[in-house]
């Protein structure tokens, strides 16, 4: 049985509601709906190019998913190398604290680009191979940001470049980030001008190789894991940068079982052995002293 009171509170709820109506019915009034002279939305964007650049070669209904999922992964790598670039440089300038910010950001944009492959996967092999043959030799193995990230990383192989070489621009472009210092390095730098000993000859080494590990750095790394308080920064930026391998390492699993589960082990379209060329580089470090350092702290 409803009391008075009852009946009062549910008066104030519905002039609560109503109130509340008026409030959102007044401030939508001022929703800008004429844009002859203005910027849109879709504008800003460039909407119309990027939602008209999924045509395809085949026809068939799933390629649009295919080229979506690689599509959002270029963007979020053009992301990605945004963020790492700059916070290279951050770490260049002894400015720690934009770099963690940015570095955190990568990690974050690998968990999406990792959740891609989930939406990809329920491609079938049927459905796959139904256009498969239509791509011809264009592969994921030449994406160009990809590369250019593993760069940025401190992983760095020559024969790579010259899939580049039909774009005489791009393959430039390629060409610098290949022979400038990477994250990695930045971060042993840091490590010098902090008053750890280094090798000199990992300070001064050839960046368009692949590093490998020095023990010099691989103790100065174990101290900084000893006395977390005193080298609280270094602490925090050998953390992102395992947070980022760690993330990297997850991607490329998920891209090596997607890529199984859907074609098994067939060679790829641009030529690699496919899943065993991806179980190969699952075997990479980018910074193999904060992994190798685990076992002894």
């Amino acid at each position: 049985m409803r009391t008075a009171e009852d009946e009062q509170d549910g008066a104030q709820s519905m002039n609560d509601y109503k109130n509340g109506q008026n409030i959102a019915a007044a401030n939508e009034s001022s929703i800008r709906t004429d844009f002859k002279e203005s910027m849109t939305y879709g504008e800003y964007l460039h909407l119309d190019q990027l939602l008209n650049a999924q045509g395809g070669v085949s026809g068939h209904h799933d390629e649009t998913l295919f080229i979506i999922i690689h599509q959002v992964s270029e963007l979020w790598m053009k992301l990605i190398l945004h963020e790492l670039t700059s916070a290279i440089d951050h770490i260049g300038n002894d400015d720690l604290q934009p770099a963690f910010k940015q570095l955190a950001r990568v990690s974050k944009i690998q968990s999406q680009i990792i959740q891609g492959w989930d939406v990809l996967a329920t491609m079938t092999p049927a459905e796959y191979m139904e256009f498969r043959g239509d791509l011809g030799n264009a592969s994921g193995f030449q994406s160009y940001q990809y590369r250019m990230i593993e760069f940025a990383l401190g992983y760095k192989t020559q024969h790579v470049l010259k899939i580049y070489e039909k774009d005489d621009a791009l393959h430039q472009t390629l060409l610098e980030a290949f022979g400038k210092p990477g994250l990695y390095d930045a971060a042993i730098q840091k490590l010098a001008r902090s008053g750890f000993h280094i090798n000199p000859d990992v300070l001064n080494r050839d960046v368009t190789k692949v590093y490998e590990s020095d023990e010099s750095v691989r103790e100065a790394w174990k101290t900084v894991y000893r006395d977390v308080e005193t080298h609280w920064e270094l602490y925090q930026l050998a953390e992102k940068l395992v947070d980022i391998e760690d993330w990297l390492q997850q991607w490329r699993f998920r891209h090596m079982k997607t890529v199984e589960r859907i074609i098994g082990f067939k060679q790829g379209t641009g030529g690699s052995s496919g899943v065993n060329y991806l179980k190969k580089v699952l075997d990479q470090y980018f910074f193999p002293e904060l992994w190798e350092i685990r076992t002894e702290i």
